[in-house]
C-alpha cells in the first residue's frame, strides 16, 4: 500500500511539473506565434532559443530579415529555416544586398556554375549553398502581414501619425529605414509592427533587450499585442551574443545568450 501511494504521489508531482511547463501554451492558443529578427547566421543560438520556447510543429515563427552574414552559419541556418513549413522569413538589408549581387552576376554570364561558385564565396559556410537555397532566398517576401501584425525588416513610413501600408512602401525603405526605430515615432491605429535592423542598445544606452511600445492609454505590461503600436526586435546578436523573440499571443519576451 505504501508503495502504491508513493507512486501516485510521484505521478501527481510529475503531472504538476508538466502542467507548469506547458501553462504558457495552454493558457492561450494551441498554436503559438513568435517573431524575431537579425539572427545573422547564429545557428546555435537560434536552436537554443527554439528549445527555450518549446517551439513545435503546431507553432509559427516569423523572422523579420537578416538571417545571413556576420555569424558563422548563414547557409546552415537558412537551410534549416527553409526546411520548416511553419517558418516565414522576409528580406532584410543583408539578403537584399546578396540578391542584388546574385542578379548582377546572372546578367554578366550564362556560366551558371561560375555564378554558384562566386555565390558560395559570399558566405563563410558557402560550401553548403546550392541552387535550391538561392532560389528560396530569391522568393522571400519583403514584408509579412497577418490579421494581428505587420512584419518588416527596418520600418514603415508614418505620415500624420498613420502608417503607410507596406505594399505602398519602397523596398529601400522596408530594408534600410532608420527613422521608424525612434521612440517618438508612434503610429496611431493600425496593426502592431514588428521590425529589427537597428540594435536596440542604440536607444537603451546599452541594454540588449526587445523594446515594446504601448499605445496611448494601454497598460505597459499588456498581454494583448493590439495594445502595442510597434515592437523593436534587434538585440545585436552578432556583437552582444543575445538573441530574443516575442510570443505574439502573450507578449512575453524570451532570450538566450552566448555561452
Amino acid at each position: 500500500m505504501k508503495v502504491t501511494v508513493g507512486r501516485n504521489v510521484a505521478k501527481c508531482f510529475v503531472g504538476f511539473v508538466l502542467s507548469i511547463a506547458f501553462v504558457r501554451r495552454w493558457d492561450y492558443n494551441v498554436c503559438m506565434e513568435y517573431c524575431m529578427a537579425d539572427v545573422h547566421g547564429h545557428y546555435d543560438l537560434f536552436c537554443r532559443l527554439m528549445d527555450e520556447i518549446g517551439f513545435s510543429d503546431d507553432d509559427r515563427l516569423y523572422v523579420m530579415g537578416d538571417v545571413i552574414e556576420k555569424g558563422p552559419d548563414s547557409i546552415r541556418l537558412a537551410k534549416l529555416l527553409f526546411s520548416m513549413p511553419n517558418v516565414t522569413a522576409i528580406v532584410g538589408n543583408h539578403e537584399h544586398v546578396f540578391l542584388n549581387y546574385y542578379h548582377g552576376l546572372m546578367q554578366q554570364t550564362e556560366d551558371y556554375d561560375e555564378v554558384l561558385d562566386k555565390l558560395k564565396g559570399y558566405f563563410t559556410d558557402g560550401e553548403l549553398l546550392d541552387w535550391d537555397i538561392v532560389d528560396q532566398f530569391d522568393a522571400l517576401p519583403y514584408y509579412v502581414e497577418t490579421d494581428r501584425f505587420i512584419g518588416v525588416h527596418a520600418g514603415l513610413p508614418v505620415r500624420d501619425g498613420i502608417l503607410v501600408p507596406p505594399e505602398k512602401t519602397s523596398v529601400n525603405h522596408l530594408v534600410y529605414d532608420r527613422i521608424f526605430k525612434e521612440p517618438d515615432v508612434l503610429p496611431e491605429g493600425g496593426k502592431c509592427v514588428f521590425f529589427g535592423h537597428t540594435p536596440t542598445w542604440y536607444l537603451t544606452g546599452g541594454a540588449n533587450e526587445i523594446l515594446m511600445y504601448p499605445r496611448d492609454g494601454a497598460p505597459a505590461d499588456s498581454r494583448d499585442i493590439a495594445d502595442y503600436c510597434k515592437v523593436h526586435l534587434d538585440t545585436d546578436t552578432y556583437l552582444t551574443g543575445v538573441l530574443g523573440c516575442v510570443a505574439v499571443d502573450t507578449c512575453e519576451r524570451f532570450y538566450v545568450r552566448r555561452r
